[in-house]
């Protein structure tokens, strides 16, 4: 999961706008350097990590990508989840638009963001300023997305090119999006 499904989960579950989305800036025990309820939406974040890796429609996703790309495919898939998430907002419960919701988030985190890691709040901002959120659902967004993180980030290269993989697969990946997603869901609301 990506950006928005942790958005979208925090809010399901009642948890930290703030530990959901810093958890990938944080590393170690986080209830040794942030609040609990901060430090609890950290641990929210992993846990929905760890359990999305676990599901067979991830690693059926994983198997759609060409051999040679599938080293990045994880990464990928967060940002594909994104992209379904986005596309088909409305279906999973949520009143608001992506655009009223991108508004909100930006109302409850960035009064605090000072404080968290400078890399946090330039990921935040940049969230915010370009729109991410309701521009996931757009795939040339996505390829977008997938070519800046490969600049940014020269070993993982190939993720500009998993678009094509993306797009050959997108019926398939669509399908696996609709099993994962709202089991995440079912298991944040009891989390």
């Amino acid at each position: 999961m990506n950006i928005l499904a942790h958005l979208h989960l925090a809010t399901i579950a009642n948890s930290s706008l703030i530990g959901n989305t810093v958890a990938d800036f944080v590393k170690g025990d986080p209830y040794q350097q942030y609040p609990t309820e901060i430090a609890d939406g950290i641990m929210l974040h992993r846990k929905v990590d760890n359990l999305t890796d676990s599901f067979p429609s991830v690693k059926q996703a994983k198997m759609l990508f060409r051999n040679s790309h599938q080293r990045v495919a994880p990464i990928t898939l967060d940002i594909v989840w994104d992209h379904f998430l986005s596309k088909y907002w409305h279906d999973f419960g949520s009143s608001q638009t992506l655009s009223s919701f991108n508004i909100m988030t930006k109302r409850h985190i960035h009064p605090y963001i000072i404080d968290y890691p400078k890399n946090y709040q330039s990921f935040m901002n940049a969230m915010w300023r370009e729109s991410w959120l309701e521009n996931y659902a757009s795939i040339d967004f996505i390829a977008k997305v997938l070519k800046g993180m490969a600049q940014r980030r020269p070993k993982l290269y190939l993720l500009q090119e998993t678009i094509i993989d993306i797009k050959q697969n997108y019926n398939a990946l669509e399908i696996l999006f609709f099993d994962l997603y709202p089991k995440i869901c079912t298991f944040v609301k009891s989390a």
